[in-house]
């Protein structure tokens, strides 16, 4: 192994902490489940870290860390409204969202060709509200409360963010399909 291959190791950890964090959930073992995901939080913004000073990036890199992020985020998701500490309809609305966007990819790059999609700010912040809400409700279930008031307002913010990045996800690829799969930004 080499020094450049860390970050892509760091990311197949965080995939592995997948399962053992939906166990200790299910379990009710919301401390350490809480600290597990902790880590694996700290482990993207590591990996992230390290790719980017180094330059250590690769292919294989770029489908590994924002797996290790979605595995994380659904499987948490979903047990989360497994337990019925998240609304269904939330649970519903975040995976109808990543299913658009592996659909929409799908089709894209049979019809136009391979796309890279760039995460919008939107996306970036409905990613970091998931993670928030996820910490909140596993820290409100296993170590104290968090406030009723303050789950609702993360749940709608998750609602609204979900929702906001899906549709731009759809007017962006809608609008590179009518100008034949290119962007039609100049530039």
């Amino acid at each position: 192994m080499r020094a450049g291959d860390l970050p892509n190791l760091i990311s197949l950890l965080r995939i592995l902490l997948v399962g053992p964090v939906v166990v200790l959930l299910l379990e009710h073992h919301d401390r350490v489940a809480l600290s597990l995901f902790a880590v694996a939080g700290v482990s993207d913004a590591l990996d992230g870290y390290l790719a980017k000073r180094h330059g250590w990036t690769s292919r294989l890199g770029a489908v590994l860390d924002p797996l290790a992020d979605k595995l994380l985020l659904v499987a948490t998701y979903v047990t989360l409204g497994w337990l019925a500490a998240l609304p269904v309809w939330l649970v519903a609305l975040v995976l109808g969202r990543d299913l658009l966007i592996v659909v929409g990819a799908i089709i894209f790059r049979a019809r136009f060709g391979p796309f890279r999609p760039q995460p919008s700010a939107v996306s970036k912040l409905n990613t970091a509200v998931q993670i928030a809400l996820v910490l909140a409700v596993t820290f409100d279930r296993g170590v104290a409360r968090v406030g009723s008031g303050t789950l609702a307002a993360l749940v709608g913010a998750v609602a609204v963010t979900t929702a906001a990045s899906g549709a731009g996800y759809v007017w962006v690829w809608g609008r590179r399909a009518r100008h034949g799969g290119r962007d039609p930004r100049p530039g």
